[in-house]
């Protein structure tokens, strides 16, 4: 999609409503859903962590940025997510985590990144994380600069690419909830994207194949 006709369409991704769980779970795993039904979040006392959705121009076509993690000591390792982090106490608020993790991440100045909305948290068990996603808008193609501790990679993944119901797939991947299960998944290229990750990308194509029908 031509850069500036996305744009165009930012006031009404503003005023979408948000389908939250209905787009979530379409992404999760059978054993995802039969946790959380007997997950009590206000005992979990979940930390906060926050994410950017981040869209930016890229020979004109509109692009959405994922990173491929580096690999690690924890559940997250080598996995793919949006550039974000854990909530720190210097942060005014979760929006500012985001774009300083952003910053941090993938070189992008906060001062170029618009945030424009903020999608549905999701409780992630592995970590006890609560993750608050948040649509940004960069209006210039960025030149990023990867945290090399952090940052293995990054994914440009065009927007007429993401909207492809082609990318969605069914997997066999040993998760923290048990080996070898069938996963919902994008597959990108030679990249799995499932899990959390997976799930927020889930509720922005659902908001966004519903902005787009309308503008028709």
């Amino acid at each position: 999609m031509d850069f500036q006709h996305f744009l165009k369409i930012i006031p009404n991704l503003v005023q979408a409503s948000l389908p939250a769980f209905a787009s979530h779970e379409k992404m999760m795993p059978l054993e995802r859903k039969q946790l959380l039904k007997k997950i009590n979040l206000e005992e979990k006392h979940p930390r906060e962590a926050a994410v950017t959705m981040l869209f930016y121009p890229k020979n004109q076509q509109t692009h959405l940025v994922l990173i491929v993690r580096n690999s690690y000591e924890g559940v997250h390792s080598a996995q793919i997510a949006f550039p974000g982090g854990k909530f720190e106490t210097g942060d005014i608020n979760l929006r500012e985590t985001a774009l300083r993790e952003t910053e941090e991440e993938i070189g992008i100045s906060r001062s170029k990144i618009q945030i424009v909305k903020d999608f549905s948290p999701l409780y992630i068990p592995p970590s006890n994380f609560m993750v608050y996603p948040f649509l940004g808008v960069c209006t210039e193609e960025p030149a990023f600069i990867l945290d090399p501790e952090e940052v293995a990679s990054i994914i440009e993944l065009p927007l007429e690419v993401f909207q492809d119901d082609a990318i969605l797939s069914v997997e066999n991947l040993s998760t923290s909830y048990g080996a070898f299960i069938e996963v919902p998944a994008f597959k990108i290229d030679e990249h799995i994207v499932w899990g959390a990750t997976a799930m927020m990308l889930s509720e922005l194509k659902d908001v966004l194949l519903s902005v787009f029908e309308d503008a028709e």
